[in-house]
């Protein structure tokens, strides 16, 4: 039987696994570099897209952890916005698609993702811009 001040002690074993792992790659400092790296690589991808690809936040209000963007042009084209997706998956990149309430597509680049994945994602969004762009 479980009290009202039960620690939640799974949730404290993997928090202390997290806090491990930050601190044995450098601390809060590394990880907010690594995240402003790989950030800037999709961002980089978007804003040299000539319209292909546009993040609909203006940049001063960008977030480094969660990427929106639309595909084909500023409204979105939900074909190519599901090719793009289809594709990504058959190269085993997951959990690309935006909010059920939102939709289109959103690449969530959180401390777990390393920079290898994120390079991944580059490359597949410069070739899908190469074959895709009138």
């Amino acid at each position: 039987l479980s009290l009202y001040n039960t620690p939640p002690c799974f949730s404290i074993y993997v928090m202390v696994l997290v806090l491990e792992r930050i601190k044995n790659n450098g601390g809060a400092a590394a990880m907010e570099k690594l995240s402003s790296i790989k950030s800037q690589m999709i961002y980089e991808i978007t804003d040299n897209s000539q319209g292909f690809y546009v993040c609909p936040v203006e940049p001063q209000s960008r977030s480094k952890m969660n990427i929106p963007s639309l595909t084909g042009n500023t409204k979105g084209d939900d074909a190519l916005e599901k090719t793009f997706l289809d594709k990504a998956l058959e190269l085993n990149m997951l959990s690309l698609k935006g909010h059920r309430s939102v939709g289109r597509i959103r690449a969530s680049l959180y401390n777990a993702v390393t920079i290898e994945d994120v390079q991944k994602l580059a490359a597949f969004m410069k070739n899908f811009l190469e074959m895709h762009q009138l």
